[in-house]
Parts: C-alpha cells; structure tokens; sequence
C-alpha cells in the first residue's frame, strides 16, 4: 500500500494564519493584547424567571432576520426600526456578509488603518482590490480634514465599500458624527455605489458612568453599522451580534447572504442575548466601573514611563495604543521588548496585527481583574528597564535575550 503525496487541493488558502488566533488558542498568564471585558457568567442571568422563559425555548429553526425582542432591543440601542436590524453570528460574521453582499472579485474597497484583522482577510478571501488609508498616531488616530481627503484620493465609481471602525480597534478612539457626514458627502460625490460600514462593536464601552454615544445607524441610507455582546457586554462566547441597514434594498441582500450561509443563528444563544440586553444598563454599568478604574491605572502608568512611550487616552472601548519612542527604543530593539514581555508571562498585541509597526502596540484594560492587571503593568515595567537604547544596540550590547529579574520569580 502507498501512501499518496498528491496535495488534497492546489488552490492557494483563501485564509492565511492569522497571528491574532493566538488570543483563543493560545492563552498567557497576563494577557494585556486582550480587548474584552469582563465575562458573563451564566448565573448571573439565571434568576427564576429566566429560568422560566428558558425552559420554553424551542431548539428548532429560528428565522433568518433574528430573534423579534431581539431586534426590537437593538434597534432600540441603535436609533432604527427593528424591521432594519439583522442578527448575525457576531460581528465577525457581519463583516463578512457585508463584504459578500457589496463586493466581487475586482471590486474596489477602503479600508481605514489601524484595523481589525479580520476585517482585511475577508476582504482578500473575496478578491476584493482593497486600498489601505493608514491614520497616524501622531494625529491621535482622528479621521481630519487631511485624513478624509486622502480617503476621498482612494475613491472611484468602482469603490463598493468603505470600512471603519468607531471606536476604533485599537486604538479605542472615536470617529465623529461631523467627520463621518465629511466622508460621506466625498463618497457620495466620488463613489456613489459605495457603501460605508461602521463597526461600533465598542460603542457602548464607556468611562465614568457616561451615556453610549448615538449610533451611526440612521445617519444615512449609506451607513450599515455592525455590533456585537462579545466587547462590552462581556459576552464573547454567545456568539450573537448584529447589523443594521436603513436601505431596504441592501438589507434584503444582507439578509439573503446570511439565509445561504448559515440559515439562521442559535435559537439559545439569541434567548440568552435577549436576557443580556434586557439587563444591558446593569451589565454595562458594572464594566464601566471597572474600565474607568484601570483606564486611570493605565493613565498613571504611562505618564511615569513617558520618557520610553507614547500613550494615545482612548475614548471608548476596552483597550488603547502606546508607542515605543523612536528616541529611546531603535528599531532593532523592538523584537527585544517583546522578547523580554514572553520571559515575563505578559502579551500586548502587537502592531502589525492592525497594519502599524510593532513599535505600536495595544494594551487591553478590561480583560484582567485590576490587582492582575497592576501586576502586568509591572512587568511591562520590568521589560522596559531592560531594552538597549540605539548606542547599545549599535555596540552589540543589546539584552535581546532577557530574563526575568529576581523580582520577577
């Protein structure tokens, strides 16, 4: 008997392995590179008489469009009709039915950088000619006057779909109603068949007990919006988002594409999404509390370590960046701070998972309880005080090698 070498297909993977993977598969004792908040636990949203109301859900085919209280709630959140909002198995899954929705192979898309990986893959998976639009740091991320000029120098009658992101991931930083209508009156102008996604999967990660900021849902027949409970909410595992559309149209297509790729979503998953957003303004409330104590944690500690990093205040969500300075930290330095974070049991995400250099780097603030997460601060600390500056690294006397420190162990 032989054993056959031939390849089970030649086609290139329409998937390439995706670093980010690691967050799910690949846990770490300090996980800073995390962007959640705190998880749900199943008790507590099991009271009597949800318990009740659990009991009587059928395990059968749900509809297409999502559960009705469940839309009816989103739409709620959102400023829109339920009749306009489309659940979907995460936001994930909503960036995908959009891209399959608008685009083609040869189709024109945008893309604002930094971005959510997989937003990009998909993108690629589909063929989809796509120009990247890199936002900057040093401008804190803002889509500006300059920033939406060079959107527009992108755009052609061939642009099917612009994507961004508010607040951003990363960088948690926000994109204002003002500048959006900046963007879509260039849009309108220079690609009239394009449509403008925003995912605000971190709209509702706010600080110091302030209210969401209103969704970009309704702002224009253009907009589709996509969210989720796995950020805010602190419910990754139900797997349960969704999206919104004004142009019926559109929606019917969303619709369509979702009924031929996965029919419908979980009937359980969509009862106990129901019972988070009933709860929404508690569930939320509590990790607000927590994000704006660790934010003002991670605050202090990046002012008393600016003589070696760039911090970039977030406006919202569960995590912001921070930059190595280029003064202090030569680029041949950079893999040893990383290096010198694995030694520690500590991760950040790293740059060139959202289109930046590794220099930049996201620190999520909502994942760890906030003793732990004083800790990793720590030993981020610690991983600093060992990097060579740009003399050493030119002697040959770098530390990319590092180990903990005594304190450490």
């Amino acid at each position: 008997m032989t054993t056959s070498t031939t390849p089970l297909t030649d086609l290139p993977p329409r998937f390439s392995d995706a670093a980010m993977s690691a967050l799910v598969d690949r846990p770490v004792r300090f996980d800073l590179a995390e962007s959640t908040c705190p998880s749900l636990r199943l008790g507590d949203l099991f009271t009597p008489a949800v318990l009740d109301r659990l009991e009587k859900v059928e395990i059968g085919y749900g509809t297409t469009e999502g559960d009705p209280h469940l839309r009816a709630l989103v739409a709620a959140g959102a400023g829109v009709r339920a009749d306009q909002v489309l659940v979907t198995a995460g936001a994930s899954s909503a960036l995908f039915l959009v891209a399959l929705s608008t685009c083609g192979p040869g189709d024109h898309a945008v893309l604002l950088a930094p971005y959510f990986p997989p937003t990009r893959a998909v993108l690629d998976a589909l063929a989809v000619r796509t120009s990247t639009v890199g936002l900057d740091f040093d401008r804190g991320y803002r889509l500006d006057e300059q920033a939406v000029d060079a959107v527009a120098a992108t755009l052609t009658p061939e642009t099917r779909l612009v994507v961004l992101a508010s607040p951003q991931n990363p960088s948690g930083v926000r994109v204002t109603e003002p500048e959006l209508r900046r963007l879509l009156e260039r849009m309108t102008v220079l690609a009239p068949r394009a449509v403008l996604l925003v995912d605000e999967t971190y709209r509702e990660s706010t600080y110091g007990g302030a209210r969401p900021p209103a969704s970009a849902a309704a702002l224009s027949p253009r907009v589709v919006t996509c969210s989720s409970l796995s950020k805010a909410h602190g419910a990754p595992g139900l797997r349960v988002g969704w999206l919104t559309a004004t142009d019926p149209a559109l929606r019917e297509r969303l619709r369509a594409a979702k009924f031929n790729t996965s029919v419908c979503c979980s009937g359980m998953a969509e009862a106990l999404a129901v019972e988070v957003l009933d709860r929404a303004e508690e569930v939320l409330a509590d990790r607000s509390a927590l994000l704006t104590s660790t934010v003002d944690v991670l605050t202090r500690w990046a002012r008393e370590h600016a003589d070696v990093l760039e911090f970039l205040p977030p406006d919202g969500g569960a995590m912001c960046c921070l930059r190595l300075r280029a003064d202090r930290v030569d680029d041949g330095a950079v893999p040893a701070f990383y290096e010198a974070l694995a030694a520690r049991e500590v991760r950040v995400a790293p740059g060139a998972w959202f289109a930046e250099p590794d220099r930049v780097f996201r620190v999520g603030f909502g994942h760890l309880p906030e003793e732990s997460f004083r800790v990793a601060l720590d030993r981020v600390s610690d991983a600093l005080s060992v990097l060579p500056g740009p003399s050493e690294l030119e002697t040959g006397n770098g530390c990319g090698n590092a180990t903990p420190s005594p304190s450490m162990e």
